[in-house]
């Protein structure tokens, strides 16, 4: 895959040996797993770090350190689908940690300048995401109408 990517993206890429290697030198994790524990270490993320948590979408799943969790800012896709599906909030929010006042913003509100994002360089952000359909169906709409707009793509009849 490292030699893949480097024809494709031009750019040098390496192997991490280790979770911890891959999460302390990074900048942006993102993770897409079915794991029941944490993929990382909470001490391996850096201030300032963004992560993007798109996995762990069942009440029993958690790819996120509940430590981690609770010191970054919080903002999910959907309050109401993460707070039914996200073991990475729901496990620890049944242990006691924190509780649903912690999620900072749904994405939406950030994008539509409701909220704020990132408040200084350190902060850790996370944006949990479990998948919402209708926000699926928005970016593709976009897409498309982008790519119309431009005559870009290949029309096919299925």
């Amino acid at each position: 895959m490292c030699a893949e990517m480097e024809d494709r993206l031009d750019l040098p890429v390496e192997p991490a040996t280790s979770s911890t290697q891959a999460v302390s030198t990074a900048d942006v994790i993102c993770t897409a797993t079915t794991s029941s524990t944490p993929v990382f270490d909470d001490a391996d993320v850096s201030p300032g770090t963004h992560i993007n948590a798109v996995g762990a979408y069942t009440p029993e799943m958690q790819e996120i350190p509940p430590e981690t969790v609770m010191r970054a800012r919080l903002v999910v896709d959907h309050r109401e689908s993460a707070l039914a599906e996200a073991g990475d909030l729901l496990i620890p929010m049944k242990e006691g940690l924190f509780d649903e006042a912690h999620i900072h913003a749904e994405l939406g509100e950030i994008i539509a300048g409701l909220s704020t994002g990132r408040t200084s360089e350190n902060q850790i952000t996370l944006f949990k995401s479990v998948g919402v359909a209708v926000q699926d169906v928005a970016a593709a709409s976009a897409v498309l109408a982008a790519t119309r707009s431009r005559d870009l793509g290949t029309r096919a009849t299925l």
